[in-house]
């Protein structure tokens, strides 16, 4: 067995010739000594732990070694139920002399949390990833697809390739005022974070559109930052891109720095944990918000127009709940709107399905198409069907647009997906 990280060679006890009885004929049978030696304990030779040694140089990655097999991990990882997944089966290869930093599998992990949720030896694959990501790049290993997104974040402050100059065009249509505190600078209690995707995306623009129409109709003292705001990057260092995210760090603590606020609220549950979690690693604190954490307690000033008649299943995005603790606010919020039944699916919660899109998965979409059966936000999809809904509800500006497209591909479509801020929206006479 392995002692102090090397393996030592096997005590084997062979016999020319070994007599078993069955304990339930009581025959006994002979066997010969290249099979007798599977009744002794045998120990793993063939491989040293050099594949260990490797990842432990890294730091955070070191505690992939410490799995011993209990298989907790891997009913609980939404990408071993379309492939073949999860840090046991990694812990696995690497001990068979699969050199991770150079296999498809590192790009599998949507760091979802699950696995470290059920596992007894807190094997962290949300730290073991990133690390040895990060060591892959540098060697050149790394999907197209992501290299992309690293470039375009690089060059333009956001992962779509925007023109930064495009990122408030949102607020034309949004029917209501939108404060831009390059334009209107001053004090302000809430600096809305809005994101990539809730600023580019036609879908999340959609969603930016009725948070700005609610807030204005609760009054809330709010503003963004137009063309100054660049993306908070969390999925990007996830993805291994360590160096860009510390460089956008600095950059958007920068620009933060010039203005006067509160509190930072954003709709992106990835870019809220960068804000709770990484940016104070680096020495920037602040008050963050999720934009379900904001309205939860005002739903009392909510002035309802109209009842919904819409069956509902809610999604929990990773990094909202599992990540972060937050499940409440945004059923909160779906359970005041009037009319909404809302009918929770069998892995939600703690246990909640990832839709594929964390950990840079956004963005691997067609490298991932090649080790899995089907995306994991198509089986999501089918899970929401099976409870009946006519929607699916989100508040992930990921979510909308891959379970769309989702449910088209799984022939679904006449599964909705919608905003929760759309249905509030919808509810106080504004859309719909």
């Amino acid at each position: 067995m392995p002692i102090s990280g090397r393996k030592v060679p096997p005590h084997a006890i062979e016999k020319e010739q070994a007599t078993v009885a069955s304990s339930i004929s009581g025959r006994e049978v002979e066997l010969p000594a290249m099979w007798n030696r599977m009744f002794e304990p045998r120990v793993l030779t063939e491989h040293g732990p050099d594949g260990f040694a490797k990842l432990a140089e890294l730091p955070g990655a070191e505690s992939l070694e410490w799995c011993y097999g209990c298989g907790k991990c891997i009913p609980v990882c939404p990408v071993d139920v379309v492939g073949e997944y999860g840090p046991r089966k990694l812990h696995r290869k690497v001990q068979t002399g699969f050199d991770l930093l150079s296999d498809p599998d590192l790009w599998l992990c949507t760091s979802c949390g699950n696995c470290l949720r059920v596992c007894p030896k807190e094997v962290d694959m949300i730290q073991i990833v990133p690390a040895a990501r990060e060591a892959a790049l540098t060697e050149g290993n790394v999907p197209g697809e992501l290299q992309d997104v690293f470039e375009k974040t690089f060059r333009y402050g956001n992962a779509l390739g925007e023109n930064p100059r495009r990122r408030a065009q949102w607020t034309r249509d949004a029917g209501v005022g939108v404060r831009i505190l390059p334009k209107e600078p001053g004090p302000v209690d809430v600096l809305f974070y809005v994101e990539d995707y809730w600023s580019y995306h036609p879908r999340g623009q959609e969603a930016a559109r009725a948070f700005a129409r609610v807030a204005h109709a609760l009054d809330i003292d709010w503003a963004i930052l137009g063309h100054e705001e660049k993306t908070l990057g969390d999925s990007q260092r996830l993805a291994g891109e360590k160096g860009l995210f510390d460089a956008l760090v600095e950059d958007v603590t920068a620009t933060l720095a010039k203005y006067e606020f509160n509190r930072i609220v954003t709709p992106d549950p990835h870019g809220f944990n960068a804000l709770v979690k990484e940016y104070p690693k680096r020495g920037h604190e602040f008050d963050a918000l999720h934009y379900t954490q904001l309205l939860a307690p005002l739903v009392d000033r909510i002035s309802w127009a109209k009842e919904l008649p819409y069956t509902v299943t809610f999604h929990d995005p990773c990094y909202l709940g599992r990540h972060n603790g937050e499940y409440d606010a945004p059923r909160t919020l779906i359970n005041a709107i009037p009319g909404i039944e809302l009918r929770e699916m069998g892995r939600c919660r703690q246990n909640g399905y990832c839709c594929g899109g964390g950990g840079g998965g956004m963005w691997l979409d067609g490298f991932t198409r090649d080790y899995t059966s089907e995306r994991l936000s198509e089986r999501r999809v089918r899970e929401a069907a099976e409870t009946g809904a006519d929607m699916l509800v989100v508040c992930c500006p990921y979510e909308v647009s891959r379970f769309e497209d989702a449910a088209k591909s799984t022939g679904n479509a006449q599964l909705k997906v919608r905003d929760i801020i759309e249905l509030i929206d919808e509810a106080m006479g504004h859309g719909g």
